[in-house]
């Protein structure tokens, strides 16, 4: 049995010889950036893409929850959270905080998914320092007072209240429920007004300190940026916060997921006194992890990612059917979803639903032509590059990748891995994805008769 004094010179031996350890991953060159990750001792990981080219930065704190991370009664806790954290600090007010971005012309926001929350703020480089001290302090020193719980309270139902109002938006949310059913990745992120009136303080506080540990957090900075400069500062935050509980700790992995259950020809209608119906026919898709994704993303492309896509064509240029048609695709650790959107007049809703149907079936028996697949490589690698031309895209890129894949993939290697989607890869893809037996979602003004007839979409 090793003497108790000899476990605690071994574990402060262990800890002295814990050191951040730096890595470069992408060495910059054409044009694009240098990108290098840091992992400290205490387990959080900071990455930054370095273009001395640009007088901007953008830096952000990705945390690894989302709304799926809750339980049926702290259904909106994840987002009511990342509303707190701007209403102060021990160190900054609600109006401190704002003002101090305010006033050097930067920007400050924040956004929750399902699987994730991210804060972030756009500054001129010159400002880093002062963006970098804020939004640390904003995500280690959160009071999460009763009365700030209260007040925002009142914000989070008109939010609420305005996505219901806009039923193109919240036919997404009722499209995730079809499909996934009441299940953590079947409920809104906004959560709903009976679970936003029965949180309180002292429960948002024990959710932030479950998932707020340095080991579930990605520190991402992007533009003209000095990596090690940005590893000091984050450290000292950090530290001067107290916020790493334990000196030497390992980062949480990539979410691996829960192997969620996922709906085959069900649907859902909800009636709305609206102008136009809004619909979403869809089936289960991939997981963001699949090696099918990259012919699952020409495939989307061509079937209604643009004005020359399939879908485009047939429902609006060809018919004038609906001013708004196309198809998206959702990637989570162990599923996806697919789904094509139109908004229409309710008279017109089941020449589209049968437009949208007969065009998936002949995708997924027949594939795509060589044209559609080639001009679908051309445009997802042409919105790739253009997308990243500034320092917000940037910053999301790498901290997304080092939070949901623990790599970086350069943007030549993204480029390289759309242009080697073959015809076969394309057909393989449709054929296991368009021939499931699609589920629908629709919000409008329709009768009776004409709902009932809405089964023929899923059959």
């Amino acid at each position: 049995m090793t003497p108790r004094g000899s476990q605690a010179t071994a574990r402060t031996s262990s800890e002295a010889r814990a050191v951040a350890r730096t890595q470069t991953l992408i060495k910059g060159e054409h044009g694009t950036g240098t990108v290098r990750r840091t992992t400290l001792p205490g387990g959080l990981r900071i990455v930054t893409e370095t273009l001395p080219t640009v007088r901007s930065a953008t830096f952000g704190i990705w945390a690894h929850v989302g709304s799926r991370d809750e339980t049926p009664a702290l259904n909106g806790a994840t987002h009511y959270l990342e509303h707190l954290l701007f209403k102060g600090t021990r160190r900054r007010s609600a109006l401190d905080i704002s003002a101090a971005l305010d006033a050097v012309g930067g920007e400050m926001n924040a956004f929750t998914a399902k699987e994730y929350t991210c804060y972030y703020a756009r500054v001129l480089d010159t400002d880093l320092p002062l963006a970098i001290d804020v939004v640390c302090d904003m995500l280690t020193g959160s009071l999460i007072q009763e009365e700030d719980v209260d007040v925002e309270r009142g914000a989070i139902l008109e939010e609420i209240a305005m996505t219901e109002d806009d039923p193109g938006d919240c036919v997404h949310d009722l499209f995730a429920h079809t499909m996934f059913g009441d299940s953590a990745l079947g409920r809104p992120v906004l959560g709903t007004v009976d679970t936003v009136n029965a949180l309180n303080a002292d429960r948002i506080r024990r959710f932030y300190r479950k998932h707020y540990d340095p080991t579930h957090l990605v520190v991402a900075a992007a533009g003209n940026v000095d990596h090690h400069k940005v590893v000091r500062q984050v450290r000292a935050a950090f530290e001067k916060a107290g916020a790493f509980r334990e000196p030497v700790a390992a980062p949480v992995a990539p979410r691996n997921g829960r192997r969620t259950v996922r709906a085959a020809g069900r649907m859902e209608l909800i009636g709305r006194r609206t102008e136009q119906a809004h619909v979403i026919l869809g089936m289960p898709g991939l997981a963001r992890t699949d090696d099918r994704r990259w012919a699952m993303g020409v495939l989307n492309t061509a079937l209604g990612g643009g004005m020359s896509s399939r879908l485009f064509q047939e429902v609006r240029e060809k018919r004038g059917l609906a001013y708004s048609v196309y198809s998206y695709t959702s990637g989570f650790a162990d599923c996806g979803l697919f789904g094509v959107y139109a908004g229409c007049r309710p008279s017109q809703v089941h020449d589209v639903l049968k437009i949208c149907r007969d065009e998936l079936d002949h995708v997924a028996e027949h594939g795509l032509t060589d044209e559609e697949i080639g001009r679908a490589v051309g445009q997802l690698q042409g919105s790739t590059v253009l997308g990243l031309e500034d320092t917000g895209a940037l910053m999301n890129r790498i901290g997304k990748s080092e939070l949901c894949w623990g790599e970086q993939m350069s943007v030549d290697d993204m480029l390289a891995r759309m242009a080697a989607v073959t015809p076969d890869d394309v057909r393989a893809v449709a054929r296991d994805v368009l021939g499931q037996r699609p589920s629908l979602s629709v919000i409008g003004p329709l009768k009776d008769k004409q709902a009932s007839r809405l089964h023929d979409a899923v059959a």
